[in-house]
């Protein structure tokens, strides 16, 4: 049995996103050794890449408008898809919300969850389940960050906003315009210039969105 935990401490250190300075995560300092190690040492089959290792442009910016706006989360239900590291998560929680869950169909991520929680001191729900395929709870506010970088993902994120949206929650997209994010479906909020690496991203700074879903 591999010990995940294990695996992550070993790889990662407690950062800090450049964006999101309050938060700190287990992320990973070059993204090629992770990469590697996630197949080599977990030995795992089917295990997605370590998408959870690193704090996302898309996801930046939804943590900082949330924490920002963190007034209004006070006693809301939050659902966090396809979470990663879960900073967007962890943010909802920081500021006040009630009940916050996050969904990543990769037991890594759901592991680094639980861990980027704790050391943030806050609670979150971490699990595997996948919501895009199945009924997910009720909620006020979903979180998306950072989901659209393949069509047929984009395509099920998309049907799943929508159903959450005939549910009355309120939908946002922490997004920088990936190859798939359907822009016409949304309305920009606010707008953020991100420090990223190059080693992920095509520039060192990418202009990310916090998009709300049109009525």
């Amino acid at each position: 049995m591999i010990d995940h935990t294990a695996f992550i401490l070993a790889n990662t250190r407690l950062l800090t996103p450049p964006l999101v300075p309050e938060i700190g995560l287990h992320l990973a300092e070059e993204s090629l050794p992770i990469w590697r190690k996630t197949e080599e040492e977990l030995g795992e089959m089917g295990l997605p890449p370590p998408y959870w290792a690193f704090a996302w442009a898309g996801g930046q910016a939804l943590a900082r408008y949330i924490l920002d706006q963190a007034g209004e989360l006070a006693g809301k239900r939050v659902l966090d898809i396809g979470a990663g590291s879960g900073l967007a998560a962890i943010a909802a929680a920081k500021a006040g919300a009630r009940d916050v869950i996050a969904a990543d169909i990769d037991v890594l991520a759901v592991t680094a969850i639980g861990l980027n929680a704790a050391a943030n001191g806050v609670t979150i729900t971490a699990t595997t389940d996948d919501w895009l395929s199945g009924v997910s709870p009720l909620a006020d506010l979903i979180l998306v960050g950072d989901l659209f970088y393949e069509r047929p993902l984009a395509e099920r994120v998309m049907a799943f906003c929508r159903r959450k949206a005939a549910e009355g929650g309120l939908v946002l997209v922490g997004d920088p315009r990936r190859s798939y994010f359907p822009a016409d479906a949304f309305i920009a909020i606010t707008h953020y210039e991100v420090p990223v690496t190059r080693e992920l991203e095509d520039a060192e700074i990418k202009r990310a969105a916090v998009w709300q879903l049109r009525a």
